[in-house]
């Protein structure tokens, strides 16, 4: 991976969010991986440290926005903000072409897992990739694959 600083969520929390708690907790009967409460921020019990990550990372964004409107379509929009945030956040693109490389072009679970993040995560960042990034990505591969 490149050498710059990596996402910590924890950190971020800790530094600006000092107030909020994280509370491990099964979460299985609502289906999530994780949810904001009057008490802080649950995370799934069971879950996996790069879904933890991700689930954390994408519930801070949830609290610098601030909270999601009531209205389904514009609840829907929010979530879809806060998931490429979150994707943005975890996956630089330098990381990005090194775990592609790495898994010999395949988007998977493998790739995900060498990018410290779920499937979901990278699928969202691949599919958020701005024109100008994606132009980026291409070149960078082309570059490193000759």
């Amino acid at each position: 991976m490149s050498q710059h600083r990596k996402w910590h969520p924890w950190r971020h929390l800790r530094e600006h969010f000092p107030h909020v708690d994280v509370h491990f907790t099964d979460l299985t009967p609502l289906g999530l991986q994780g949810r904001l409460t009057s008490r802080g921020i649950e995370l799934h019990r069971h879950s996996r440290q790069r879904e933890r990550r991700s689930t954390l990372t994408h519930e801070v964004s949830h609290l610098e926005r601030g909270p999601v409107p009531k209205h389904p379509h514009f609840a829907l929009r929010e979530e879809l903000v806060v998931e490429e945030i979150t994707a943005r956040r975890m996956i630089p693109l330098p990381d990005l072409v090194d775990a592609v490389l790495w898994c010999q072009g395949r988007i998977d679970d493998e790739t995900a897992e060498e990018l410290w993040v779920g499937l979901h995560v990278l699928k969202t960042r691949l599919t958020t990739l701005t024109p100008r990034e994606r132009q980026w990505v291409e070149r960078e591969l082309a570059r490193r694959l000759n």
